[in-house]
């Protein structure tokens, strides 16, 4: 390299300038696009996608850049042990995901990349989380306050497919995005809704249980 930089260590900053660059497009609501970052970092297009496959893997990274310290922040302060914790995990990340302000402008500007984004492979986000809601559960299960009565990866899969019913309501169906339907219907997954009912209200015969 011209300013004596090892070639790999070069290309990992460009990289890293490209999502740096993204994030900050995406943080203005602003559409991100592949001419801009390629000129920002240097290169040419065919050089982005070579390091990225696409747009939406930018997006991905973007996304998850955000994502990954709000759930960090949500997994260290939730209330709560044992099954309580996690449905609370599931509704406090749900609740700061619908009040994102980039969250909001992406999905009425793009919904359906933003659905497969952060819902399929393609964007490389939603294996990331699950690996997170993995942790959270095997921390609850390691300390002795939780014993699941699904596989642990399953377990995860189904509450993380629960939460996006509600957070992408507006894509899905139309609807508002409502975390605490997420709190309260991985509750009840999780056998533990009576803990977030009002007084009175009943439930399934065999919910309740820690």
């Amino acid at each position: 390299m011209p300013d004596g930089r090892p070639a790999g260590r070069a290309t990992t900053e460009r990289r890293d300038a490209v999502i740096e660059r993204a994030t900050e497009m995406f943080l203005a609501g602003e559409r991100i696009e592949m001419n801009e970052l390629a000129a920002h970092a240097g290169v040419n297009r065919n050089t982005l996608f070579r390091w990225f496959g696409g747009r939406d893997r930018i997006l991905g990274e973007v996304v998850w850049s955000i994502t990954a310290p709000a759930f960090d922040h949500v997994a260290r302060t939730a209330d709560g042990e044992g099954a309580v914790r996690i449905a609370n995990v599931l509704g406090d990340f749900s609740s700061v995901a619908n009040r994102g302000s980039a969250f909001a402008p992406f999905v009425r500007r793009e919904p359906e990349r933003a659905f497969r984004v952060m819902t399929t492979r393609a964007g490389g986000v939603q294996h990331r989380i699950l690996a997170r809601i993995v942790a959270v559960i095997d921390a609850e299960v390691a300390a002795g306050r939780y014993v699941p009565e699904l596989p642990v990866d399953l377990l995860a899969y189904v509450l993380l497919r629960t939460a996006e019913a509600f957070v992408y309501s507006p894509i899905i169906t139309g609807e508002e995005p409502d975390s605490e339907k997420v709190r309260l219907s991985c509750a009840a997954l999780l056998g533990v809704a009576a803990h977030f009912l009002p007084a009175g209200v009943g439930v399934p015969a065999g919910a309740g249980r820690a």
